[in-house]
């Protein structure tokens, strides 16, 4: 989907933002708050007829668990898988495409990347029927609160200038944009054995990236000394991919090419190891 028409749309919302007061910014729709500005009520009727795929790939978040980041960390996954690196920059929220931002969603090929922050009740029901792939992150409320609280506050769509304790009566009774975490949190819990559902948190993630980067070859190395002392700078040599390429002679190459084929080639594991991208 080419980004620049709704990332001109998204600018001229937020100017438009700027002049509209703090009680209009936000509407009611079956019971629940939206920002108008970013998803009017227009947007979320084009919803009801929206088409989802099998192979979509949808990440679905109340606001300020982890959402962009993790859309970061997809597009990733994706463009290795793929091959293709993604040029938008937008935030693939559908309550945030309009009627025409729709029409070119639908033209967009596949895989297509998705989310949004709504209750799953009122995620469309195409999503089910195609038993697309949900990915669904959520956070420990209290982080949840105080990060939504900064970014109202920081946001020109959304309500600013509120005080703390307001912000906080506000969130625990659910009228906040996108409802109450709570509801939002007790709906996916009807969810967690659903087979096309996984449910994953901000905490789990943070793990992860820590263990991810104190992991690395070079922070293993660094703290060899540590973990396997003398022995630190022998196991931990270089660890990188293709180094084989500063020893092998021609020769060698062919006749490890012939021993791949003859023992590996056709295999599960061979085909796993990639040979012909590694070691040709």
């Amino acid at each position: 989907m080419n980004a620049s028409p709704f990332l001109a749309n998204m600018q001229s919302r937020m100017q438009l933002a700027n002049q509209i007061s703090d009680e209009e910014k936000l509407y009611r729709h079956n019971g629940v708050l939206y920002p108008r500005i970013m998803c009017p009520e227009d947007n979320l009727k084009a919803l009801e007829n929206f088409q989802a795929r099998e192979d979509d790939v949808v990440l679905v978040a109340y606001p300020k668990c982890g959402f962009n980041w993790m859309v970061g960390v997809v597009r990733k996954i994706i463009a290795e898988a793929t091959g293709k690196k993604t040029e938008s920059k937008m935030p693939p929220l559908i309550e945030f495409f309009g009627p025409d931002a729709l029409k070119l969603v639908d033209q967009t090929p596949s895989p297509r990347l998705l989310g949004t922050h709504l209750h799953p009740d009122n995620i469309p029901a195409s999503f089910q029927e195609k038993k697309t792939k949900m990915l669904v992150i959520f956070r420990n409320p209290k982080d949840t609160l105080v990060s939504y609280f900064h970014f109202s506050n920081n946001n020109p769509v959304l309500p600013s200038g509120q005080a703390w304790e307001s912000f906080y009566s506000n969130f625990m009774s659910g009228d906040v944009s996108w409802g109450s975490y709570f509801d939002h949190a007790l709906a996916w819990e009807k969810k967690m054995d659903d087979p096309d559902v996984m449910i994953v948190t901000y905490e789990e993630l943070k793990q992860v990236q820590q263990i991810a980067d104190e992991s690395t070859f070079s922070a293993m190395k660094q703290s060899a000394a540590d973990s396997h002392g003398n022995m630190g700078n022998v196991i931990f040599r270089k660890g990188e991919v293709g180094d084989w390429r500063n020893h092998f002679t021609p020769e060698q190459s062919r006749e490890m090419d012939d021993a791949f084929a003859k023992h590996l080639a056709g295999t599960r594991l061979g085909e796993k190891l990639n040979y012909r991208l590694h070691c040709q």
